[in-house]
């Protein structure tokens, strides 16, 4: 796909600096509470070891998501000193983003970022109408989920834009519902009055400072 530069590149916004610092905030957190939660568990009722091991993989997935994040800021910073050359680099990589999918028959990959405190969290499907067409119950965790397209008699929805969206519960409690990260194909990059947009897949155009990940084609 070409590159279409519209005006000259300026630095990237900072908002993704904002975004690491917050991350890396709840990184610590999350460290102390594990590190006290194990230091002073009941020794009569130790904590169970499969409890300990969910706890252990989120530790893991939180801890590369900084390091993801870090890596990214400084490829926000390289995209936008080195003008259209650097916006090259992303072209056909796959942008994980917040936004509706374009579903047309192949699984989409949806990263969930539930609550700590989270017991509960459904994937929900809604139409381009606002309509909720599907509900799944994900594990507990930050691992990628594919998403089929298929309903639950089995049969693939209709192709066509979907929005996704994660809630989570704690004890029949909600906790959050945001919108799920997926991944979409870098087509196209430009640059418009100082800002640089990513155009993609499916049809879609957000800022480069929005993206949260990338990643090589699977």
């Amino acid at each position: 796909m070409d590159i279409t530069q519209v005006a000259a590149a300026a630095p990237v916004t900072n908002s993704t600096t904002t975004s690491n610092s917050v991350l890396s905030s709840d990184f610590e957190v999350f460290l102390q509470m594990l590190t006290a939660q194990a230091e002073y568990q009941d020794p009569l009722e130790p904590i169970d070891s499969s409890e300990y091991a969910a706890q252990l993989a989120q530790f893991s997935m939180v801890e590369q998501q900084v390091s993801t994040n870090d890596l990214l800021e400084q490829m926000l910073t390289a995209f936008g000193a080195n003008d259209m050359s650097g916006a090259a680099n992303w072209i056909g990589l796959e942008a994980l983003v917040t936004g509706p999918v374009q579903f047309q028959g192949a699984p989409i990959t949806v990263s969930p970022n539930p609550p700590i405190a989270a017991d509960t969290v459904d994937l929900v499907v809604y139409n381009p109408q606002g309509t909720e067409v599907q509900r799944r119950a994900l594990p507990l965790g930050a691992e990628p989920y594919q998403w089929d397209g298929l309903s639950d008699a089995g049969s693939p929805l209709p192709y066509g834009e979907y929005t996704l969206k994660i809630e989570s519960s704690a004890n029949g409690e909600p906790l959050a519902e945001d919108p799920a990260l997926s991944y979409a194909r870098v087509t196209e990059a430009r640059i418009d009055s100082g800002t640089t947009l990513l155009v993609l897949q499916n049809g879609y155009m957000i800022e480069a400072a929005n993206v949260i990940g990338l990643r090589e084609p699977a």
